[in-house]
């Protein structure tokens, strides 16, 4: 997310489970990264990011909110 705050220059390792739905935060404002906490509420028209886990497992979501494929980490943290 182009205007969207450094949160942290690393993933988050978050364990999730088939079927569940997650919601992410894009602003880098939540207090409960990497999730949405409603904070993108204050500077308008960003909104947070759907994730359904289609299999139990690990994932690296994004910290940095610089990845090109959201949600998930692509190491874009290491050129900031």
């Amino acid at each position: 997310m182009e205007n969207s705050r450094v949160q942290q220059k690393s993933s988050y390792k978050v364990k999730v489970e088939k079927g569940k739905t997650y919601f992410l935060c894009t602003c880098g404002l939540s207090q409960k990264q990497p999730f949405c906490d409603g904070a993108h509420k204050k500077v308008g028209q960003v909104k947070s990011l759907k994730y359904v886990a289609t299999e139990s497992k690990e994932v690296f979501f994004c910290g940095c909110k610089k990845t090109q494929s959201q949600p998930l980490c692509d190491g874009s943290h290491s050129k900031l």
